[in-house]
């Protein structure tokens, strides 16, 4: 089978991929989700015609000329009004969020009144008509549409559903992925190890990376290199209502890579095997009935490179999210050789300087090495075939972080 080009790969992953479903979630869990459907405001805000001062509410034509002597006949604090009327050189005492009483036109300040006692103020400053005031559905209407779909929920744009009078708003549904660990040699972290064992970790940078783009991650462990027992874990992520299905390992040409066997006797649909890139050449893609079906590298860092390629954008599609890769123009801080008909990304440490970004490549890129990817903060792309570049050569990067 011809190695596939990244770019063909991602987009044949991507086909067909849409939003999920919507669903009802409360506003004080729906933080950085994405909207379903539009939000239209169910009220409008102001209500009323509002105070957006503490001071007293008069005509303008009672200020004309100042200082100007006014009697007080009441108070309008916030959550409850004047039920009277203002009339000529008559003022209400009102505090900011009240509702602007009948006949009156304007807040004056308190600062630029004089309290004379016995109920009457002098005014030392004039005020214009509508001053200090919110006009009734200053910042919106009942009807108006206040959020598109695809909105991420934001804090601001949660506060102006809330405002709107939206207890609950309904959201994309977030991915599920169900990911599965596989190989004899594999125990979880805490083990003590035998002499032929290791650690399992991609799981858990492939459940942080799903995360990441506001997936949900199901940890179902680590299957050894049986058959059934892979299978079995399989029906469980089925049964799960996974969307996702990612298997770690066992996904090359060994005798004891068993996904691709496995996967297909449950009736997956395979997309492709094995793609021009390094790390990640062994990565497969398929479909079983709606649940897409990604079986990752062994390698801890081809299984974070693909992840960070192909599993992002792709739960970022099934939850509406726009997501698009940080590449950036850069320059070489190291000599590199050619490369070959594979599209590589090589680890890096990224750094600026006066004249933009330099990536320095790790003197060695071997695809089990976390620690190196742990400390670059970047990627260097380098186009299949590739001519050897020198120190200082322009290159595009990656950004990781």
């Amino acid at each position: 089978m011809a190695l596939v080009p990244v770019a063909e790969a991602l987009e044949r992953l991507l086909d067909g991929s849409a939003p999920l479903a919507g669903e009802g979630v409360p506003l004080f869990e729906a933080v950085d989700r994405v909207l379903a459907e539009p939000v239209v405001a169910l009220r409008t805000q102001p209500p009323f015609n509002a105070s957006a001062m503490d001071g007293y509410a008069i005509r303008t034509a009672d200020v004309a000329s100042v200082p100007s002597k006014l009697s007080v006949i009441g108070m309008a604090p916030a959550g409850r009004g004047f039920d009277g009327t203002v009339g000529e050189r008559q003022a209400v005492r009102i505090f900011t969020g009240a509702p602007l009483p009948d006949g009156a036109d304007t807040i004056v300040i308190q600062e630029n009144v004089r309290d004379l006692g016995g109920g009457h103020i002098e005014v030392i400053e004039p005020t214009a008509e509508w001053r200090n005031i919110r006009r009734i559905g200053l910042d919106f209407s009942k009807g108006d549409v206040l959020l598109e779909k695809g909105r991420l929920l934001d804090p601001a744009a949660l506060s102006l559903a809330a405002s709107a009078n939206h207890p609950v708003v309904t959201v994309v549904r977030r991915p599920l992925v169900a990911i599965i660990a596989t190989g004899d040699e594999l125990l979880p972290p805490g083990s003590e190890l035998g002499p032929d064992q290791i650690i399992s970790s991609n799981a858990y940078g492939v459940a942080a990376a799903a995360q990441s783009v506001g997936a949900r991650a199901l940890d179902l462990g680590i299957a050894p290199d049986r058959k059934e027992a892979i299978a079995a874990l399989v029906h469980k992520a089925v049964a799960a209502g996974a969307d996702v299905i990612v298997t770690l390992g066992g996904a090359s040409v060994g005798d004891h890579d068993l996904i691709h066997d496995v996967l297909t006797g449950e009736g997956m649909a395979l997309g492709f095997w094995k793609i021009a890139m390094r790390p990640g050449k062994p990565l497969m893609f398929g479909r079983l009935g709606n649940i897409r079906c990604i079986g990752l590298p062994g390698n801890p860092v081809a299984s974070l490179v693909c992840s960070q390629l192909f599993l992002k954008p792709l739960l970022a599609r099934l939850g509406g999210r726009n997501h698009r890769q940080d590449i950036r123009p850069a320059r070489l801080g190291a000599a590199m050789p050619a490369n070959d008909l594979r599209q590589d990304y090589v680890r890096a440490v990224v750094r600026e300087d006066d004249s933009g970004l330099v990536a320095t490549p790790f003197n060695i890129q071997d695809s089990s090495m976390l620690r190196m990817l742990a400390d670059a903060n970047g990627l260097i792309v380098r186009a299949p075939f590739a001519s050897a570049s020198a120190t200082g050569d322009p290159c595009r990067v990656l950004m990781l972080r």
